[in-house]
């Protein structure tokens, strides 16, 4: 039996539109009590016996035996030689994309990742100094879900930020690799790579172990079992976030090809059944020729079952009065990807607040975002980009704050901190102040 694709018809004029509004946006980020156990197990176990408990899940999980965790390191020989071994079309595509995405990642350090500071009247020094993370570990899926554009993506805001090294993991069950997450590797500077995944990898980076050195930082996308290691370790290393189902929302006022539009909801809801595709149009009878391509192309795609299943399980095409209130109800979503597919997309651009990523005009497929158009595509899922950020190179530096006082500024600060000081009954903290006054008061509470 052929599959299908009836997104769900909402209409704002409609009575219940909130409510049935509400339901088809609602998805529960909680994780299972089973897998939450399981995860918590592993890690517990990775951390007490390190490689000895990589091995053993790797060859469980994986089905992947060998000797030692050094036997999973991948060398760079190994990265060179399946970047060598790709088809030309590959290694130019890959460096092309590496080569955007580094340069729009090294404008971003130029435009907001330098320390600075300046002195005040006094001569007292205020300032920030901004310095990368020594060592980062990144998780690439494998398996059916591999991803080397998640490799570009994840390794080189981190190389642009300076980080010392670059620590990849990346299952390959049974032993089957892909040559172009390794080719990727070799293009983005990676330091060291482990063909490992799961809990296990996460743990083994969080902690380190006998073979796996300890990041500082940990970022890329995984499955459920993933996203709660994370979650747990969080606290001993950094994070970039727990990320929810994929999500694409286009808004169109009717002039581009319905048969592009159809193709960009096609092109997330591919991921898997939770990923979420929305379209908010003011016109009802483009709605329909969108729905009509969706009935034409579903079955040529090779993951219809997928598409079908994400399109009628969380998809949605909703008839909006106007594009303003179309731009009002996708800042209520806060989208992961958000299409402006319109003849003046820079009309409504300002009207946009939330979104993980615009793209502007009809020429602008998503899909350029996800593989080569230079910004990062890992961005924030689950309406919380109403409150976080896409991964930057910002995400793999720290900031210290710079403070040299003066003997002139001490004089100033010293009372002032003093008085707040006494008054939070810290009296250390204030006398610290008063001795380096050059009128030392007497301590004040004897």
């Amino acid at each position: 039996m052929m599959p299908s694709a009836q997104p769900v018809r909402l209409n704002t004029s409609s009575p219940d539109f909130e409510a049935q509004f509400a339901a088809r946006l609602h998805w529960s980020a909680d994780t299972d009590a089973a897998i939450e156990q399981r995860v918590a197990d592993i890690l517990a176990d990775v951390h007490t016996r390190g490689d000895a408990a990589v091995l053993d899940y790797t060859a469980r999980f994986d089905h992947l035996q060998v000797q030692g965790v050094a036997d999973l390191e991948l060398t760079q020989a190994d990265l060179r030689a399946a970047f060598d071994a790709i088809a030309p079309a590959q290694r130019e595509a890959l460096e092309k994309a590496a080569q955007r995405v580094r340069r729009y990642h090294e404008a971003q350090k130029k435009a907001n990742g330098e320390s600075w500071s300046y002195r005040d009247e006094d001569g007292t020094l205020l300032g920030q100094k901004v310095t990368p993370l020594d060592r980062v570990g990144i998780y690439v899926p494998g398996g059916k879900a591999a991803y080397p554009s998640s490799v570009l993506m994840n390794a080189i805001p981190a190389h642009v930020a300076g980080v010392g090294e670059i620590i990849m993991v990346v299952p390959t069950p049974r032993g089957e690799r892909n040559p172009l997450v390794l080719a990727a590797a070799y293009v983005a500077g990676v330091t060291r790579a482990f063909t490992i995944g799961g809990a296990q990898a996460v743990a083994a980076l969080a902690y380190g172990t006998a073979t796996v050195p300890k990041v500082d930082k940990i970022t890329g996308p995984g499955n459920a079992y993933v996203a709660s290691a994370k979650k747990r370790v969080f606290g001993t290393v950094g994070i970039d976030m727990i990320a929810g189902p994929s999500e694409i929302l286009v808004l169109a006022d009717g002039t581009t090809p319905p048969e592009w539009v159809a193709m960009d909801l096609f092109s997330q809801a591919e991921h898997d059944e939770l990923a979420q595709s929305i379209l908010l149009c003011p016109d009802a009878a483009y709605i329909d020729a969108v729905q009509a391509e969706i009935d034409r192309r579903l079955t040529a795609m090779p993951r219809a079952d997928i598409i079908a299943a994400s399109l009628n399980g969380r998809g949605a095409l909703i008839l909006t009065r106007d594009m303003e209130e179309a731009c009002a109800i996708s800042n209520r979503i806060a989208p992961e990807h958000l299409e402006v597919s319109s003849r003046e997309p820079h009309r409504w651009e300002p009207l946009l607040r939330h979104a993980g990523a615009i793209f502007l005009g009809a020429y602008t497929s998503e899909s350029l975002g996800d593989y080569c158009a230079g910004p990062n595509h890992v961005l924030p899922t689950s309406g919380t980009a109403r409150f976080s950020s896409p991964l930057g190179v910002y995400d793999f530096q720290k900031r210290s704050s710079l403070i040299e006082v003066s003997e002139a500024g001490a004089q100033v600060l010293g009372k002032v901190a003093a008085e707040l000081a006494y008054g939070e009954g810290l009296q250390a903290h204030a006398r610290a102040a008063e001795l380096r006054l050059s009128d030392v008061p007497p301590m004040r509470g004897r």
